[in-house]
Order: C-alpha cells, then structure tokens, then sequence
C-alpha cells in the first residue's frame, strides 16, 4: 500500500497535469479561432446535432440554458450560429451553424471540455460516483462550495442546477 505523503504527491501531479492541459487546449483554441473554449464547445456540439433546442444544447453541455443562452448569443454576434423557427413547431427555437460557423468548426482543434464530458460518458456508475465523490472531498478542502461554477477558463458562471444529484 502507498503511503499517504506518495498519494497526496499522485493526487497534486494529476490535478497540476488537467489544468495544464485544460490552460494549453483553451489557449490554443481561442488563439485559432479567436473564441473562448465553451464558444468553441458549443458550436461543436451544434455541429453534431443541428438543428438544436437550446434546453437539448444546455443537456449536452451539462450546463444551465441561460448559461447556454449567453454563450449562443456572442456566437450570433459573430454570424456563427443562428437562430430559427422549428418547421414541425414554429413555437420552437432551433440553433444551427452558419455557413461560417461550419467553416470555423472545420478549422478548429479539440476542446478540453469536450474531451472530458466524452470521457465521463463513458464510465460506469460506479466510477463515476467514486470520482464525484473525491472531487467534492477537493472542494470541500479548498472551501469552494459555496462558488457558482464558472466555465473552464471562462468568465461564463454556469447557474447552479438544484436536485440533480441521485443518491
């Protein structure tokens, strides 16, 4: 068995290598393409499954609409996406990609984000609630939990979500 002061080592090292790599992937991004990383996100995501609801969009990205509904609205700003009246339901607002938006998805690297929501889809249950459960451990530690939760190097705060939790 490791002792304590070797797996506190592990644990620093690896939160040290994720902002690492969440720091380059964003900087990189916004340097490419002149977007934040959850721009970039969020018109990569659209490019999967446009025409898309903003509720559907938010799910996708695991954020709160209203968080969703800011980051679509500079990414309109910049003719990136738009906005449009779904045929089946002229009640509905869908989002798709311009022409340039397509183009900017085209020409743009992975994003952090991305990578790790893919990821964490993957995993059991199980692995997902032991790595839920050590990270709330961290927040606790560092007394975060009263902070709203900003995007990875955003100043976007994504709106706390109320009962999502299952125990």
């Amino acid at each position: 068995m490791e002792s304590t002061p070797a797996l506190v080592s592990d644990i620093v090292d690896s939160l040290r290598r994720m902002f690492q790599v969440i720091n380059e992937q964003s900087k990189k991004a916004e340097h490419e393409t002149g977007l934040t990383g959850p721009q970039l996100w969020a018109i990569k995501v659209i490019a999967e499954s446009a025409p898309i609801k903003v509720s559907d969009l938010a799910r996708k990205m695991y954020l709160h609409p209203a968080t969703v509904v800011g980051i679509i609205d500079r990414l309109e700003t910049r003719e990136l996406v738009e906005r449009r009246r779904s045929k089946e339901d002229r009640r509905v607002v869908e989002i798709a990609l311009t022409d340039n938006g397509r183009e900017k998805v085209s020409k743009s690297p992975e994003v952090a984000q991305g990578l790790l929501v893919k990821g964490l889809e993957a995993l059991s249950e199980q692995k997902l609630k032991n790595i839920s459960d050590g990270l709330e451990q961290l927040v606790e530690i560092l007394g975060a939990q009263e902070i709203p939760p900003q995007l990875m190097l955003s100043c976007e705060v994504n709106l706390p979500q109320k009962n999502i939790k299952t125990e």
